[in-house]
């Protein structure tokens, strides 16, 4: 008996850290064969399809083994880390073998009728050999299949064809004869596919051919790699534009297009930089464009819907989970802010800045990627007036932003250099009509135009 208890060895699965993923790809590891670690302690970060995760361990113990390097792509439920946790046997006794059950000594029994084609009743009761001499086994085998057959002595030769009564009916039905089947059963029993083998005609044979030639293997593809790159297409960017071919060849697409003066915006954007409940918070144009466009779908609230197909059905969302648009080095990503038609100016600030950092740091959680019903998606970083934004899967609606810069401009019946940019809205034509998709691209104008009305029309 074992009385040493040793670290048993627990193996950590890779989990589906989202929705259905099937695989991740192991980016980076935070610990190594023999270091300790904690119920909780984060051991490795992986990317699925929808973003980088970090994954802890779910108890104590000494790292063993590490399954797969970084950069390996593992599937979901395969283990991925070797952890030796203490407190258990190392090796679990052996079971007892289970006892022979004692073998009764079985009185003589008449002998069993046996039915022809059947074959021979078996039975748990064992026998004592007779005493006396012994029947060689070949002569008591030959025996046994004259009992069979119906015949006494051990002439084999002549022993009748093993077959049950319905196929023996069937043969007579069919006028086969069952000496000339060939028997494909157990113990040479002959079945009732054999009898129809017997009755249907033997296929011709078929015609030799003349071998044709093999197809000579493609040459490997080669390229110049100092002259070319390639990069594997996975994780998120893979993800990302099967979403884009699947959303682009799905709903159908219509971009419509409006040239705004954002003087006011820019002007009140400055104040509120100053403003003593804004301080520490991250106030750029994008949050007031933000603010505009959740003011706009307030006021058409049918732009915020999505299209079941299964169903046939429209779903109208009754709550805006605001998408941003960011590109990552990773990919493009869009992270929502949850139930952002409730926050107030400072809250939707503050829930922007945590967006942006925690994208830039690639920890944004495929839980964060969730449930979106509208994006925003911003151009104007890059210098671009505008674009043709595709929409992310599931929503009805993408505003892009473009760059703002001083233009010529007629303010006030004078031509005057004002800060002018350009807005782009896609949107499903299934779900948004030309008269509806015009209604909210106005009114996020018209609110950038004249900031006051994010307060009279909110």
């Amino acid at each position: 008996m074992t009385t040493m208890t040793e670290a048993s060895v627990r193996e950590f699965k890779m989990p589906d850290v989202g929705e259905g993923l099937t695989e991740a790809e192991i980016l980076k590891w935070y610990v190594q064969p023999g270091d300790t670690v904690t119920d909780g302690q984060v051991v490795c970060e992986v990317e699925t399809a929808k973003a980088a995760v970090e994954l802890p361990i779910p108890y104590d113990g000494v790292v063993r083994e590490l399954r797969f390097p970084e950069g390996t792509t593992v599937a979901v439920g395969t283990s991925i880390i070797a952890v030796a946790v203490a407190g258990s046997s190392a090796e679990a006794p052996p079971e007892p073998k289970p006892e022979p059950e004692p073998v009764e000594e079985a009185k003589p029994a008449a002998r069993t009728p046996v039915l022809v084609g059947y074959g021979v009743s078996t039975s748990a009761t064992k026998r004592r050999p007779r005493k006396g001499a012994e029947i060689p086994a070949q002569e008591a085998s030959a025996a046994v299949q004259a009992e069979l057959n119906g015949h006494a002595g051990t002439a084999v030769a002549e022993r009748r064809p093993l077959a049950k009564p319905p196929v023996r009916k069937l043969a007579k039905d069919l006028g086969v004869d069952l000496a000339t089947v060939t028997p494909s059963g157990p113990d040479g029993i002959i079945t009732r596919e054999d009898v129809h083998a017997a009755v249907a005609p033997a296929p011709a044979p078929e015609p030799v051919r003349a071998p044709e030639p093999a197809p000579l293997s493609p040459a490997p593809v080669t390229y110049d790699t100092t002259r070319e790159t390639r990069i594997p297409v996975k994780g998120v960017r893979k993800a990302t534009a099967a979403a884009m071919v699947g959303s682009a060849f799905t709903a159908p697409h219509v971009t419509e297009f409006v040239t705004v003066d954002v003087t006011r915006t820019m002007k009140l954007v400055e104040e509120l930089k100053q403003d003593k409940e804004m301080q520490g918070r991250r106030v750029n144009p994008l949050l007031l464009i933000a603010k505009a466009l959740l003011v706009a779908i307030k006021r058409n609230p049918d732009i915020n819907a999505s299209w079941d197909d299964a169903a046939q059905e429209i779903v109208l969302k009754h709550y805006v989970n605001l998408g941003i648009a960011a590109a990552t080095p990773r990919g493009l990503i869009v992270p929502n802010i949850k139930d952002a038609h409730a926050k107030t100016l400072p809250q939707l600030a503050d829930s922007l800045g945590e967006l942006v950092s925690t994208a830039r740091d690639g920890k944004t959680s495929p839980a964060a990627m969730q449930g979106g019903t509208v994006t925003i998606t911003n151009v104007g970083v890059f210098g671009i007036d505008t674009g043709t934004p595709i929409l992310n899967p599931g929503e009805s609606a993408i505003l892009a932003i473009g760059t703002i810069k001083l233009q010529p401009w007629v303010h006030k019946g004078k031509v005057k250099p004002r800060q002018v940019t350009t807005l782009a809205l896609s949107f499903d034509h299934r779900l948004v009509d030309g008269e509806l998709g015009s209604k909210v691209l106005a009114d996020v104008a018209a609110i950038l135009e004249q900031p006051k009305r994010l307060i009279t029309w909110a």
